[in-house]
């Protein structure tokens, strides 16, 4: 027997072929009876409304279909495996309904094609799922103002480039990871209004003859808007691509603060304690308290940026129009990105609400350290006329003067000051003594910095009430959006409901 026909005899002579089944139709099943059977059926009932009401469907047909759609046992069809006997759950759900309502049931497919179909059954799941990731993080984000508000006057070093930089606060560096998290959600409110737009009537690409509704068709699906060239409607690929480059930035964002908060966590940094139900023990080694909730989030923010990444790389160099390397086999890596950031926000809240922060490290530390040095600088411009440019370079010398000495920065004394000036200005400062102390002081150098958007606790507290009136306009976009699908898809039922009694 030849290779071609062993291939016969295992694979079947007909569509679809055993491998090909196996490896592409029956996975693409599963996934579609478990997130895409829903939008589908909102689909089929909001197609038939807009048939009846164009009048190109009889009222008693439109009755006999909608009994039909009301009669399909959705949580069978979520059960039932993949046979081969249809190509794809669509025409398993259009089997049924020509089975329960006889071939009247295939007008519902006037006007419409898979392609059109398809795309707003993929924005639609797409939608729900975005909802689903912004509302996590906007828990984050609730969790992530508490910690700042309780952290206003929590002093600790700011480092740039791994290095001792200047004095700050707990409350400002989470202030800066609120801000960051903002544009994230931000990106994906822009993400979800792209997405959200109908692309039903396009029909496989050039809408069609009948007189169907593509208004009404946006409307009863609880779209924002339309796809409005019909071309465009089944071809464009751009708003699963825009929602995964959100995701992609917004994991990077985050991933970026989880290794500070993992750095924070080791005992020489000392400054998190991470609550015990985050943390896990050795199995040998009795001392350990591993914060392995973080290394976790850590790994799986990289898993999104990748699946995200994937779907980019699906999208590239595909041609412009209704292709399957948009469909099926790309968008469950879409849904992956989203459900993990989704749980990474929720589980980033939670070990954010509980965790511990060291103050007295943090500020016995900040108080030791040269990071308040630049302070002294500013300082002499002040008291002794200095251009910026000869002080920094006598604070230099100071600070290489007491790192000789074995001194701390709160050891310097205002002899070392005036050595390190006879140094580089060839006299003494008039700088005093309680000015040397206040220069030194890492509550003063915080406290002074009150421009907008710096770590004076009045400022950060001015910016946590500034973000609070912000987040609530994010939570009231999201249960707003939440809302309008919700009620879309409700109205769709009811209709239905009612159609199939009459």
């Amino acid at each position: 027997m030849s290779c071609k026909d062993q291939i016969i005899q295992s694979e079947g002579h007909l569509f679809p072929g055993k491998t090909y089944a196996e490896c592409v139709l029956e996975p693409a099943f599963n996934e579609a009876k478990k997130h895409l059977l829903g939008p589908m059926m909102a689909i089929n009932k909001a197609h038939l409304i807009m048939l009846a009401e164009q009048k190109l469907v009889s009222p008693e047909e439109a009755g006999a279909i909608a009994k039909a759609l009301h009669g399909i046992d959705l949580d069978k069809l979520r059960q039932c495996s993949y046979t081969g006997q249809f190509e794809d759950l669509f025409f398993q759900v259009e089997h049924e309904l020509l089975d329960k309502a006889g071939d009247i049931a295939g007008n519902l497919h006037l006007a419409r094609s898979r392609n059109d179909m398809g795309i707003a059954i993929y924005r639609m799941t797409l939608r729900e799922k975005l909802l689903v990731t912004v509302s996590s993080a906007l828990y984050l984000k609730e969790n992530l103002l508490a910690f700042a508000e309780e952290h206003v006057h929590t002093i600790m070093i700011g480092y740039t480039h791994t290095q001792q930089a200047q004095p700050t606060t707990m409350a400002h560096y989470t202030m800066a990871v609120v801000d960051s998290l903002s544009r994230d959600v931000e990106r994906m409110f822009r993400a979800y209004a792209n997405c959200n737009r109908s692309s039903m009537g396009a029909a496989a690409l050039t809408t069609s003859g009948f007189a169907i509704s593509r208004e009404r068709m946006r409307e009863l699906l609880g779209f924002d808007g339309l796809v409005e060239n019909s071309y465009d409607a089944i071809g464009g690929a751009d708003y699963v691509a825009e929602i995964c480059t959100a995701a992609q930035l917004a994991a990077i964002n985050l991933g970026r603060v989880v290794q500070d908060l993992l750095l924070w966590c080791t005992q020489e940094f000392a400054v998190l304690q991470v609550s015990a139900p985050y943390v896990q023990i050795s199995s040998i080694m009795p001392q350990k308290r591993n914060p392995v909730s973080l290394e976790h989030m850590r790994s799986l923010l990289s898993s999104c940026v990748g699946s995200a990444n994937t779907v980019l790389t699906m999208i590239h160099n595909t041609p412009f129009g209704d292709i399957v390397d948009t469909e099926d086999d790309l968008q469950p890596y879409a849904w992956k990105a989203l459900a993990i950031l989704d749980n990474i926000y929720r589980l980033l809240a939670s070990v954010i609400g509980t965790m511990e922060v060291n103050k007295e490290v943090l500020r016995k530390r900040t108080e030791g350290s040269f990071a308040t040095v630049t302070e002294l600088a500013d300082t002499l411009v002040r008291t002794d006329g200095l251009s910026f440019r000869k002080s920094h370079h006598i604070v230099s010398g100071i600070v290489n003067k007491a790192l000789a000495q074995g001194l701390a920065a709160n050891d310097i004394t205002l002899e070392l000051v005036n050595e390190a000036a006879q140094d580089v200005i060839g006299r003494s400062v008039t700088l005093n003594e309680d000015q040397l102390r206040q220069a030194l002081d890492p509550v003063h150098f915080v406290t002074i910095r009150s421009l907008p958007g710096g770590p004076s606790p009045l400022e950060m507290e001015r910016m946590i009430a500034d973000r609070r009136e912000r987040h609530i306009s994010h939570l009231e976009w999201n249960y707003a959006s939440e809302e309008r699908s919700r009620q879309a898809l409700q109205h769709l039922d009811t209709v239905i409901q009612d159609w199939s009694r009459s």
